[in-house]
């Protein structure tokens, strides 16, 4: 009696129906019970389900998936910078910073916890760890220990970032891989020392000067 009850709810939807019946010897066994819907033939009742629509140009699972820049989605944990894009926003969306934030190598990683530097809203403490220019190439080299680009492109590189420098020694990391600076400086320090070099003036005070203005960042 089920059975019959559920052969006769799917033949109402118009589907295939395969009934297993369980009975006395003799009488269990496959019963299959097939339908169609002639919706061509028949109009369709009232609060019926609407008609299957199939999609033949959708993608298959078993497609492959389309090709995906690594940079653009990590395959593991991302670096959290929140704590430095509260005054340095212009590097939330900076590609140098971002791209290694998805490797999951942060702004400490480089420029250390720099409690006191975060703590400063006079923001005269400079950060634990600043690079002058010729320090960046070693500090780069701690993960970066080969560069396999072809030469042809780091000329080419080089000519579009840094026509002005003619000699090889002057070229750093930085001239081709980014732009890591600030978009407006308000205080300069010097990057070996940590010493204050100059600020932007306050109104009603003069700005500080020093030396060494090769090494401010």
């Amino acid at each position: 009696m089920r059975s019959t009850v559920l052969a006769v709810l799917f033949a109402s939807l118009g589907i295939a129906a395969v009934v297993y019946t369980a009975g006395g010897p003799g009488d269990g066994g496959l019963i299959v019970t097939t339908t169609a819907r002639a919706a061509e033939n028949e109009d369709q009742k009232p609060g019926g389900p609407p008609p299957l629509v199939i999609d033949k140009g959708a993608p298959l699972l078993l497609d492959d998936p389309p090709e995906v820049d690594p940079l653009a989605v990590p395959l593991g944990p991302v670096a959290d910078n929140m704590a430095c894009f509260v005054c340095h926003i212009n590097y939330e969306e900076e590609v140098f910073a971002d791209a290694h934030a998805k490797a999951n190598v942060g702004c400490m990683e480089c420029h250390g916890k720099s409690l006191a530097h975060r703590d400063d809203e006079d923001n005269i403490t400079p950060p634990d760890t600043m690079f002058p220019p010729e320090n960046i190439q070693a500090n780069c080299e701690k993960c970066h220990d080969e560069h396999d680009v072809a030469p042809v492109d780091v000329i080419t590189r080089w000519q579009e970032r840094c026509p002005s420098k003619t000699d090889p020694k002057e070229i750093g990391c930085m001239d081709c891989h980014g732009y890591h600076r600030l978009n407006h400086r308000t205080v300069r320090w010097d990057k070996l020392t940590g010493e204050l070099l100059g600020r932007e003036a306050k109104e009603g005070e003069a700005g500080a000067e020093g030396a060494g203005a090769d090494r401010m960042q």
